[in-house]
């Protein structure tokens, strides 16, 4: 028995990655400007710079910056979009898993993002790893 689906599409893409990639974009803008805002000694209410070490101001301006990179990749249907969304998304599971149990936060992560950006990324991950979504950047 054959399954009829309705797919709904956005300018020729799933609706779903259209969804994905305005909330990636959000996300890598928002994770860019405070890169930045914490580089130049502004005020993130999150993460001040009094209380985030250098080395977090720069990881959160080079996830910012890969997020949109790779974001655009994806939308413009690029395999590599794809590889660089889900090895981001690992990345950030990983080492925000690490500071909200206190292991290894050499990144200064603050806990707070951490737990909201994990089942974040995991949700990525879980829409990413859906078959008719590998099988459009050729998996």
């Amino acid at each position: 028995m054959k399954r009829h689906s309705k797919v709904v599409t956005f300018r020729g893409r799933f609706f779903g990655i259209a969804v994905l990639v305005v909330i990636q974009f959000i996300n890598g803008i928002i994770h860019t400007f405070s890169g930045f805002a914490l580089l130049l000694g502004g005020y993130i209410p999150v993460a001040s710079p009094s209380m985030a070490p250098l080395i977090f101001n720069y990881y959160t301006l080079a996830f910012g910056i890969l997020t949109v990179f790779f974001t655009y990749l994806f939308w413009t249907g690029k395999r590599s979009g794809w590889i660089g969304t889900v090895a981001v998304s690992l990345f950030v599971i990983l080492v925000d898993t690490l500071a909200v149990f206190d292991l290894l936060n050499v990144l200064g992560i603050v806990k707070t993002a951490a737990i909201g950006e994990i089942p974040f990324s995991i949700l990525v991950l879980v829409y990413l790893l859906q078959y008719h979504i590998r099988s459009k950047y050729s998996f």
